[in-house]
């Protein structure tokens, strides 16, 4: 597990979606989108957070259900970006 990955997304995801809450106060695992979830982002953030992925890190997420259970909680990003890393030349 890359904490400071982790970390970085989390402030990422503040920063992309203009949330008042400290990054650390994120839990790895906590549902990130809907009406259930802490941070209750929405469709326009889920926008703002793959935008703001594909120019930090290159990555570009495709509107699909496999980005909805990759934007799910941080520990998911973080799974997919560190994979998608790893098998960049």
């Amino acid at each position: 597990m890359n904490t400071a990955l982790r970390l970085e997304l989390k402030a990422l995801i503040v920063e992309s979606c203009d949330k008042d809450c400290a990054p650390e106060s994120i839990t790895d695992d906590e549902i990130l989108f809907g009406p259930e979830a802490p941070l209750q982002l929405d469709s326009l953030d889920a926008l703002q957070v793959s935008m703001a992925i594909k120019k930090q890190y290159g990555l570009r997420l495709p509107d699909s259900k496999e980005t909805r259970r990759i934007l799910a909680s941080v520990a998911n990003l973080a799974e997919h970006l560190e994979a998608w890393l790893a098998s960049r030349p």
